[in-house]
Formats: C-alpha cells, structure tokens, sequence
C-alpha cells in the first residue's frame, strides 16, 4: 500500500515562524489582534474624505458612506492575503496588513471635492504606475542606500506618536478630548497590555495587545464611551449581509489630479519600502530582500488601482501600526494573519460585523497602539545602528534627512509661499521629506568622506598623526 503524506503538525510555537501551521484556536486571537489594532483607521479615510465628495454634482448618502465603509474592509482583507500569498510576484509573503492609507486623505480630499470620479481616475493610473515601479524594482533597487531606509522607518515610528497620543486622549476632533474618561480608560488600557505581557507565559504574553483591547472595552463601556446605536443603523442601512458595491463610480481622467496623486503613490512606495523593511528586521531579524520589495510594492500600486477602479475606495497600503505590533510580539505566522484578513472580509461581507468593531473607543486604540508605534522607531534606530554612523557621509544623511523632513512638519506656514501641491506632500508628511533627502544627498554626495571624525581616529592613528606634525 502507498503511504499518504504526513500532515506538518500544527503547534503553537509555529506563531513566531514565518510558515507553518498554528491551531486554528490559537490562530483566530492573534489574528483578531491586527484586525483590532487597524480597524478604526482602516474605516476613518472614507468618512473623511466622501465628508467633502461630490460625484456628478450630489454629496454621498449615509447609504453610499456604509457601502464604501463595507468595500474598504472587503479590500483591505484581500490586499492582505495577496501580502501573505501572493499571486505571480504581486505580495511580499511577508506578514504585512493592508489597509486604506491616511497618506492619500488630504490629496484625496482635494479632487474628490471637485469630482469623485476624477479621483478614482487617478489612483488607477497612480496605482499602474506605484505596481510597475514595484516590478521593476531590480533596475533601481540598489540605489536606496540602507541609511535611506532606515531613515525612513524611523520617521515613520516618530510621525505615528502623535496619532497614538490624539487616540490616548480620545481622538483627534472628539467634543471630550482630553477629558478624565478617555485618559482613565486609556491608562487602564495599557497597564492591562503591560502586566499581561509581563505576567502571563509562554506564547500567551504575546496576546498581550488583544488582552488590553477586551479590559480597555468593557472598562469604557459604563462610562458611556461605547455606541451601540452604531450597530442597529447600520443594519438599517445596509442589512445584515450585504454584497459589495462594484464599478460603482465612473472614472474621469484628469491630467492635474493624476500628477498630484502620482506624486503621492511615489510616497507612499518610499512608505510601503520603510514598512516591509520593518518587518523583516523586527520581526524576522534580517534585511528585506529584492523580491520582498517587489511584491509589497506591486501590491500596494495594483490593490491600490483595484481598491479604487473596483470598489470606488481611496488607495490602501502596509499599516505602519501592524508593523509595530508585528515588532512587539514577534508573531509573523502567514497563516495566523491570515485569519486577520478573513475576518477583514467577513466584516465586509456582514455589515454588523464591521459595525461591532468600529464601536471600539478611539482611547482604547491608544492604550494599545502607543507602544506599538514606539517600537516601530526602535526598529527605526536599530537599522540607523546598523548602518556605519563613523562614516561621516551616513552621519550627514540621517541628520539632515531627519531634522529637515520632521522639522518642517513641526512649523505652521513654512510651505505658505509654495505650490500648494508641494504642501500637501510635505507639510503634514515628514515620511516625504525625509524619504526625497536621504535619497538625494544618498545619490549626490560622495561614497568616501576625506575628513575623519575625531571620535573615529585610533589612538595609533593619532600618535602617526602627532609624529608627522613634529618632524615637520
């Protein structure tokens, strides 16, 4: 008789393995953790940008808000599962959760107030162009120096601090922002991820994140910070399953708006390069390879095309917050996120769903994530370590890079006498500027610098130096 295969079995330990497969009953909680940690920014890009749309002259429904709300969960999902199994070279196989991106808000928010179908005109094209670039990546790879990475991620933890503070205190906009309520629960929420983590065993202390969102949820449930209406008026609006709405939008081509939201996309793959790479270095303890960057960008650009020209949503991309999560517990299991991505499209596919977790309180997302996106710019320093800072040239780059691309981010009205186009990509974006100088003064200043730090001058070299000087 033939002997069948022996099945790998599943274990639990598999969490901290790229692949392999981890009981289903342990696989669904971390992956729920993703979901959880992104799940409200996931939704917010919509709401803020169809505040502003028109498509053919009309402001969209509370009916089209919910259907896009539904389609952008149902992409994020599949975006993510193409990361982890991708199709051809589109996905990095990398434990990397898409989403819809916050980078493309404020340019979105721009053309679509002219015309909704311009927009998605332009993150079809946009989107073409981010994808080719990703498959082309072997021609141009090389020239993003690792000090150019590493720049990037760390500016990419550091611009993601704000957004856990705004959350801690309730969320940016919020009537109670700041009040003692949001601060209590949000406190709460963390010491709960904290002890949890510290306390419990095994690979259970990874599950430390979701522990703090359940404390966090129930503690903010008395104090009113939970809506329960928001479930019964989506079932109202949508029903109870409901499927997506498809090529829903007409796109209209408009050279203007395609360059603006082109520049953008060439943002966000400097982005989507920092995240991937933050990945493998904290989460796997190795570089990213070529084909890694490949696949994540021709992803975030085809998706991206696919999420817009499809679904009528804006662009989606990595999300820097499960980076930090994937940096914190160390779980980069395939299969284990993959859960995370199947409960993305349940959410989408049963409205109710999604409704549930997006009555999660903005303090709650804090309590959690803040920690996270701090380890995402200590991700950030370790690749700067890495990198040979005696060597006055990367020295240079990292300084400039970063005091110019975080700093004019910090000073209101610096971009006033600018295009505004060169505004919305740099003023609120220090991802951009930091990612545009580290790469020009990569490309432009020399490989060898002549003059040698002090601090990097040997004792022996210093003695050569001082016998030199004296017999002259």
């Amino acid at each position: 008789m033939r002997k069948s295969k022996q099945q790998p079995q599943a274990s639990v330990d598999n969490v901290y393995r790229l692949d392999g497969r981890v009981p289903v009953s342990k696989a669904i909680p971390f992956g729920l953790q993703h979901v959880l940690a992104m799940f409200v920014s996931n939704v917010a890009p919509i709401l803020m940008v169809t505040g502003v749309a028109t498509y053919n002259g009309q402001a969209f429904s509370t009916a089209d808000i919910a259907r896009l709300i539904q389609n952008a969960m149902l992409i994020a999902g599949i975006g993510t599962l193409i990361q982890l199994y991708p199709i051809w070279r589109v996905g990095a196989k990398l434990p990397v959760v898409m989403g819809v991106s916050f980078t493309f808000v404020s340019v979105m928010m721009v053309v679509a107030a002219r015309d909704y179908g311009q927009m998605i005109g332009a993150i079809i094209v946009g989107g073409c162009v981010e994808g080719v670039l990703g498959l082309t990546a072997k021609y141009w790879r090389r020239f993003v120096a690792p000090i150019v990475s590493a720049c990037v991620v760390t500016t990419i933890g550091f611009s993601l601090l704000n957004v856990g503070i705004n959350s801690f205190a309730g969320g940016t906009g919020a009537a109670d922002f700041g009040s003692w309520k949001n601060l209590l629960v949000a406190t709460v929420t963390l010491l709960s991820c904290l002890l949890f983590q510290s306390f419990a065993k095994g690979v259970w202390k990874q599950m430390y994140v979701l522990f703090g969102l359940i404390v966090g949820y129930i503690v903010a449930i008395p104090l009113g910070l939970v809506n329960f209406k928001e479930i019964g008026e989506t079932i109202d609006k949508v029903g109870i399953v409901s499927l997506p709405m498809l090529f829903h939008y007409t796109p209209k081509f408009e050279i203007s708006a395609i360059v603006s939201v082109v520049i953008v996309f060439l943002v966000s793959a400097a982005e989507t390069i920092g995240d991937t790479t933050a990945v493998c270095t904290g989460g796997l303890g190795r570089d990213i390879t070529e084909r890694e960057v490949t696949g994540s960008l021709a992803c975030d650009g085809f998706m991206s095309a696919i999420s817009g020209g499809v679904f009528g949503c804006t662009p989606i991309t990595s999300f820097s917050q499960n980076v930090g999560l994937v940096a914190m517990t160390k779980v980069v299991n395939r299969f284990t996120i993959m859960f995370g991505a199947l409960a993305l499209i349940l959410a989408g596919l049963f409205p109710p769903i999604g409704a549930f977790f997006s009555t999660m309180p903005q303090c709650v997302l804090g309590g959690c994530t803040i920690v996270m996106f701090g380890s995402i710019v200590i991700s950030g320093v370790t690749m700067l370590a890495k990198c040979d800072m005696s060597d006055q040239r990367n020295l240079l780059i990292a300084a400039a890079s970063l005091a110019i691309g975080i700093g004019v981010t910090q000073v209101d009205g610096f971009f006033a006498h600018m295009p505004q186009i060169v505004s919305d990509i740099f003023a609120k974006n220090a991802v951009a500027g930091v990612f545009v100088i580290s790469m020009f003064l990569s490309l432009l200043l020399p490989k060898k610098v002549n003059v040698k730090h002090i601090d990097a001058i040997t004792p022996d070299e210093l003695e050569v130096k001082t016998e030199e000087d004296t017999k002259v």
